[in-house]
């Protein structure tokens, strides 16, 4: 994966210039030739120059069921690993970004926000205890820069690395008009599997499981309309740096979200894990309660965590009443909270030391009751 610095910089700067002088050149002899693509826009040899640029990222992401590489129609996966399952489920999901696309857009950082897409994708499918198997992508700019559209597939590639899945495809489009020179979108799609009898889900809670949560790594991708909002009637710039933090505003905004689909597999592997809820849009109690039986809830203790500094600002720069405990944060954010398990109550402490080996911050924050499917939270956040 590229740093984004200033040597991608300069390389992103060469390609806007030979680009530039493309559209110029087509633009001079419009009116003699008659149209063309590329007086109209859409640059060919660039979007096969960036082809050439993410092979190797690409590539990196095989794994041994990937049937030959990029450039293709489709891409091709060996299903002969689904004989060694009894009964093999496949799952799939799909999702984007978001307008976190827009942060990374103004920043000229293009490293991290693939890395997002395979989490907020991956993570959908592990939640049903489903193993990623392969994924593709689908990429929209406004102008085809070669070195920024290899950024990002780069880290597409990277995340899909972390997640352990293949990235066998995808689509780069060109689409001026619709979309501005420095704008841009992604989205992707994911097959995993799972055995039907270690599926996972809302039939397996039981009253008086435990609910454990894992740390977030900042927003991850969920909200970002909420806060383009509260920036600009702040009109705080994503290069201010409040003391709360370490870092501009706008780099803590693009922290690629945790990819959690290795600890998950390995937790559902070792320990009685009945459920698994991704904290997405909707927030820990509309994401736990997708998981709940109709018969339970999940009371979830404040007390036991306190969110990450930038919530905090976030409500303050918005004037959202009560700070971080409103209902309108709970609503929207994660909280510091991208990931729980609903496991037996006596699997928690192996859990957590399981946790902690994979590199995951985690801790008790709640249980499963007697109830009617809902979610709540009940205290006040430590710290």
């Amino acid at each position: 994966m590229t740093s984004g610095g200033a040597a991608d910089n300069g390389a992103e700067s060469a390609d806007d210039a030979a680009t530039g002088a493309t559209y110029a050149a087509t633009g001079a002899t419009y009116a003699a030739t008659g149209a063309t693509y590329a007086a109209a826009g859409v640059n060919t040899d660039a979007a096969d120059r960036a082809v050439e640029l993410m092979r190797a990222a690409v590539g990196r992401t095989a794994r041994p069921e990937v049937i030959g590489g990029i450039g293709g129609f489709a891409g091709l996966f060996d299903a002969s690993k689904l004989t060694g399952y009894r009964r093999p489920l496949l799952a799939t999901s799909t999702d984007g970004v978001g307008t976190k696309v827009m942060i990374a857009a103004r920043l000229g950082v293009f490293d991290t926000v693939g890395i997002d897409l395979v989490a907020m994708v991956a993570d959908d499918l592990v939640v049903c205890g489903a193993e990623p198997l392969f994924m593709t992508d689908y990429l929209v700019f406004g102008k085809i820069i070669p070195a920024r559209v290899a950024t990002v597939v780069e880290g597409i590639a990277a995340g899909c690395v972390l997640a352990g899945c293949a990235l066998v495809g995808g689509e780069t489009a060109e689409h001026p008009g619709h979309l501005g020179p420095a704008d841009f979108d992604i989205a992707g799609a994911a097959t995993g599997v799972v055995e039907a009898h270690e599926l996972l889900g809302a039939d397996r809670v039981r009253h008086g499981d435990t609910v454990i949560a894992m740390a977030s790594s900042g927003l991850h991708a969920n909200g970002f309309s909420l806060v383009r909002d509260i920036l600009a009637r702040s009109r705080r710039e994503l290069d201010h740096e409040p003391p709360e933090l370490d870092r501009p505003i706008g780099r803590e905004l693009l922290a690629p979200s945790r990819i959690y689909v290795p600890a998950c597999l390995a937790l559902a592997r070792s320990a009685d894990v009945h459920a698994f809820a991704h904290i997405t849009g909707g927030g820990i109690a509309a994401n736990l309660a997708r998981v709940l039986p109709a018969d339970a809830d999940a009371v979830i203790d404040r007390r036991t965590w306190c969110p990450p500094p930038i919530f905090g600002l976030l409500a303050g720069y918005g004037g959202i009443r009560n700070g971080v405990q409103s209902e309108e944060m709970e609503q929207v954010f994660n909280l510091g909270v991208g990931m729980a398990a609903v496991l037996a109550a006596d699997a928690a402490d192996h859990a957590l030391e399981l946790l902690a080996q994979q590199h995951i911050q985690a801790w008790v924050a709640g249980q499963i009751v007697p109830g009617c499917g809902g979610a709540r939270l009940t205290g006040s956040y430590s710290g």
